[in-house]
């Protein structure tokens, strides 16, 4: 009669716990793996780049695009695109210098002014998409031009007026001796609100669940009660105001130039779908967009070392969307 050896009751709970741990790690998104070995190539070539206060500075650096993003995964998690972002930063930081012109008491129903503003140009954008059935791509593109040729308009081709320095503050101040930093930026602390409350919003809400039904499958959501236009409405206003505050942010640490916000349309773009998000609605998250433009940030920092960011900047951008656009292609057509 033959015996079969049964393992040790310990080698078995080490079977179960490798189990368990490689579950997780796969439950992990997998920009978060590359993030972090982004981070390390860069800590590999400049050590000094993780140490608090440099690290600090790159979160700092790093929020006017991770809040655009944060907001653009609305959109297209909805189904659309909003291509009017970069051009909606630009006209903030303009407008901002030249209605406040200095002055520090312009600030406190300046800011306030913009955030209408931007509401203003996210339900133009909403509406015209939903209402009149404009293609979003059209539609956003249309106000990307309309918003660059008012600027143009506003400041005769070179800005006027200069920010105040209270108003500056936002993108290139902080808190002094913060958990032992020399400086904790407002910028960070900014980007963290404003990630949280947009992560619970997608994540934990009713209206959350409504964009991701809108986006998924238009049709089934309509019929299961969902009004599909006055959530990617809503997207667009999110996606407009997190504009607003990136513009804040920008136009505070680098101060007033035409050109503040060109190409960040497509940065945050590039960024959300580097966090997983599908090109056609349906899949993706806050947290992940938030991961894509820190790990975008960090290629763009990765390249400057190398002398390359100016000619490959773009070329990392393009590489990103299409490989996400023929991720999504090839995705709808097993599907359907």
């Amino acid at each position: 009669m033959t015996v079969t050896e049964q393992p040790a009751p310990d080698v078995r709970r080490g079977e179960g716990a490798g189990r368990r741990a490689w579950g997780l790690l796969r439950a992990v998104p997998p920009i978060w793996v590359i993030l972090l070995v982004v981070i390390a190539v860069l800590a590999w070539r400049n050590p000094v780049f993780i140490e608090p206060d440099p690290f600090a500075n790159f979160l700092r650096r790093s929020a006017p695009l991770a809040i655009l993003a944060a907001g653009q995964v609305y959109v297209i998690i909805a189904g659309e695109f909003d291509l009017s972002v970069g051009a909606l930063v630009t006209a903030v930081v303009v407008v901002a210098a030249r209605l406040s012109d200095g002055d520090p008491g312009n600030t406190w129903w300046l800011v306030p002014l913009l955030l209408a503003g931007g509401l203003l140009v996210g339900l133009v954008n909403g509406l015209v998409t939903t209402r009149l059935r404009v293609p979003s791509f059209i539609a956003t593109l249309g106000m990307l031009l309309v918003l660059n040729g008012a600027v143009f308009l506003w400041s005769g081709g070179a800005p006027r007026g200069s920010l105040a320095d209270n108003f500056r503050e936002l993108g290139r101040r902080g808190i002094e001796g913060a958990f032992g930093l020399t400086m904790l930026p407002y910028a960070v602390l900014i980007l963290v609100a404003v990630g949280l409350g947009l992560w619970w919003l997608l994540g934990h809400s009713r209206f959350g669940h409504q964009v991701y039904a809108a986006g998924g499958n238009q049709r089934a959501a309509a019929l299961s009660g969902v009004d599909v236009r006055r959530v990617r409405t809503t997207a667009f206003v999110i996606s407009a105001l997190c504009a607003v505050v990136a513009g804040i942010l920008l136009g505070g640490a680098t101060g007033v130039t035409a050109e503040a916000g060109v190409g960040y349309e497509f940065q945050a773009i590039a960024a959300v779908v580097l966090g997983g998000a599908v090109l056609g609605g349906g899949r993706g998250s806050v947290g992940t967009a938030i991961a894509g433009a820190l790990t975008l940030q960090a290629l763009f920092s990765l390249l400057n070392q190398f002398g390359l960011a100016q000619s490959l900047r773009q070329v990392v951008q393009g590489v990103i969307i299409i490989g996400a656009a023929a991720y999504a292609a090839r995705r709808m057509r097993r599907s359907g």
